[in-house]
């Protein structure tokens, strides 16, 4: 790319437009690009020499807010800044929202400057909030069916036991499903009491590769033996602070569900991706300190994603996309995670589906503190 670039764009140097997070790119007058930085590459999916012979409107349709807004700064030669604004397209994939800023670029009078922040992250946060109170009401629910339902059901289940011994063959059959349907009740009821669990979690140094290499083991021997498993880890990830137990039940359940989702496909894959990615932090519960979540763990499919209509409520309690599920397993995964402090978030495409992990870094120097 660096060489199809103007040294310095805008006045500034290409390798500092190349280190921002954000897309930043030109737009000519005739609506061609005259400059993209390395994260505009990636959100448009294209190099710069793909990209310097494509029309900007052809990556969105008629009618789109940010056709607009482009189109709206070329001829008033006034910036323009708008949050969330939908640039979704088969284009670019999926649902997307960004916060755009567009100026004229004063030395080049027919074009414009454009930078966009991806509202992804952020609109993770919100739902890790939600998934939060979500889980705080099955806690409320799983105490009282403790007590409400799991003591009548073992009083049903011994009545059934009992009738059993003094029927025929017929009459056995209809006592065994009552005592199984009473066993699977229970279930999910202890299910449920998981997150009622309010102890603080005993948290210390992890490596999350020792993580997921056990739970690859014990996907190839058993639910995940016919699927191929692909590992891109970062081999200087530093640990995470975390509880090694709850992690490996976290990837658990996410490798699980991707297994799950592909059943009979032929060329079934998983890949596992670990990534050290700095800059992003959250705050941190009752004080003002950020803490910073750079360890990034992904769990990535090729099956044929999860549908739109279910997608923004995978971490719900009581939400799955399976005839038999519960729904409690993203949502124990979700509650896991906010427990640890980190962030989750779904993304998923026809092509394929991903989960990824954000998690604080283990500290020496702060857990001494």
């Amino acid at each position: 790319m660096m060489d199809t670039l103007d040294a310095k764009p805008f006045g500034l140097p290409t390798d500092v437009l190349n280190a921002l997070p954000h897309p930043v790119f030109m737009i000519s007058g005739d609506g061609t690009f005259d400059f993209v930085n390395a994260a505009a590459e990636a959100f448009f999916q294209s190099s710069f020499t793909v990209l310097k012979n494509r029309q900007f409107s052809w990556f969105l349709p008629d009618g789109s807010p940010m056709r607009t807004l482009v189109e709206q700064v070329q001829n008033t030669r006034s910036p323009i800044s708008e949050y969330k604004v939908d640039v979704s397209s088969p284009r670019l994939g999926g649902e997307r929202f960004v916060d755009v800023y567009v100026s004229p670029v004063v030395e080049h009078p027919d074009s414009v400057v454009v930078l966009l922040q991806v509202r992804s992250m952020a609109d993770t946060l919100d739902k890790q909030l939600t998934h939060r109170g979500a889980a705080r009401t099955v806690t409320g629910l799983a105490s009282m069916l403790a007590h409400e339902i799991k003591n009548p059901l073992s009083g049903i289940r011994g009545a059934a036991q009992l009738l059993e011994a003094h029927s025929d063959e017929d009459d056995r059959a209809l006592t065994r499903l009552i005592m199984d349907e009473t066993d699977r009740i229970v279930r999910l009821v202890d299910r449920m009491e998981v997150f009622s669990d309010e102890r603080p979690i005993e948290r210390d140094p992890v490596n999350v590769h020792s993580v997921l290499e056990h739970v690859k083991r014990l996907a190839r021997s058993g639910f995940g033996k016919n699927i191929s498993i692909v590992e891109h880890y970062d081999p200087s990830l530093p640990p995470v602070l975390g509880n090694r137990d709850q992690l490996v039940q976290v990837f658990l359940n996410l490798i699980k569900n991707a297994c799950e989702a592909m059943p009979d496909q032929k060329d079934a894959q998983i890949t596992l991706t670990t990534a050290y990615r700095p800059g992003m932090s959250v705050a941190a519960p009752g004080s003002k300190e950020r803490i910073s979540l750079p360890i990034s763990m992904t769990v990535t499919d090729n099956g044929p994603g999860v549908p739109d209509d279910i997608l923004s409520y995978m971490f719900d309690p009581f939400v799955s996309s399976k005839p038999n599920g519960s729904g409690l397993g993203l949502a124990l995964v979700a509650k896991i995670i906010g427990d640890h402090g980190g962030v989750i978030s779904c993304d998923s495409q026809p092509s394929g589906t991903n989960f990824t992990v954000l998690m604080p870094m283990w500290s020496e120097k702060r857990n001494s503190d």
